[in-house]
């Protein structure tokens, strides 16, 4: 009676020890280095919108105390952002309370700069869980180079397109018509330009970015510079004044961040086969 379990044969036994056999292997297997990033650390879509909430909730505290803080400086920074104009060109202001009003935009336009680079930390610290952990090494580099460009794209639009903008549209001035200018209007108009260089200047993280999580290709960039070029082209005609000189000036070098943008793609391409290379290597010994 207590041989009922037996099997009947060996070749059967035989088989039911490598199946056995085969499922254990199976279930000790090692994860692989992907699978140990992916399984684990996954968040559920309700806690990716509170993170989402309390990272925008902090971003605005510190725009909020960086507006605070810019406001005991705002005549310096009007004073500042009032050099690019020309010197016969006077502003004023039509109401009692527009030149307060446009104080306390520029003070929060001001904070928005100033907290930048927190910003960008806490854009960056809620994407890396989605990355890997070699990929999380780079955040920090990434949220300087993302500060490093929008810097870049504020004062090229300081000193360059402002200027030559400004020139272009008072020069329609004659006898007859005279440019009188408000203050909330210059001011809106100059921390536009500076707001939207700057972030039109970050191309080359966005291209990052996308290459890093697998949507954008240099081979793609290539295939499509005709139409980057003529976007570019467009962008530029619609964020400068319309002349020209202005928006060539604009055009040539985001032309030049995307040739950049590809080579960024490229490079992250390459360290990706690099990365996979290896990691076949590690397992295949």
């Amino acid at each position: 009676m207590s041989a009922v379990n037996e099997p009947a044969n060996p070749a059967e036994a035989t088989s039911q020890a490598q199946t056995g056999s085969a499922t254990e292997s199976q279930q000790t297997a090692p994860e692989t280095p992907d699978d140990a990033a992916a399984g684990g650390k996954r968040m559920p879509f309700l806690e990716h919108l509170e993170e989402l909430r309390w990272t925008l909730i902090r971003s605005l505290f510190a725009v909020v105390v960086c507006a605070v803080a810019c406001y005991f400086f705002v005549s310096q920074i009007v004073s500042l952002l009032v050099v690019p104009a020309p010197d016969e060109m006077k502003l004023i202001f039509l109401s009692p309370t527009e030149a307060f009003m446009t104080y306390l935009k520029v003070a929060g336009y001001a904070g928005v700069v100033v907290a930048f680079p927190y910003i960008s930390w806490e854009f960056w610290r809620f994407i890396v869980p989605g990355l890997l952990a070699k990929e999380r090494k780079l955040v920090f580099p990434i949220v300087v180079f993302t500060v490093i460009c929008f810097v870049t794209g504020a004062l090229f639009a300081y000193f360059i397109i402002i200027p030559f903008g400004l020139d272009f549209l008072l020069s329609f001035q004659s006898d007859f018509l005279v440019a009188n200018i408000t203050i909330g209007k210059y001011l809106t108009f100059v921390v536009t330009l500076l707001l939207l260089f700057g972030l039109v200047f970050e191309l080359p993280v966005l291209a990052y970015f996308l290459s890093l999580i697998g949507l954008l290709t240099p081979q793609f960039l290539r295939s499509k510079r005709r139409y980057g070029i003529l976007t570019i082209f467009i962008v530029a005609a619609v964020l400068t004044p319309p002349d020209a000189f202005t928006q060539t000036m604009m055009a040539i070098p985001l032309i030049f961040l995307y040739e950049i943008s590809i080579w960024v793609s490229a490079s992250v391409q390459r360290r990706r086969k690099r990365e996979e290379i290896e990691r076949d290597r590690q397992w295949a010994g």
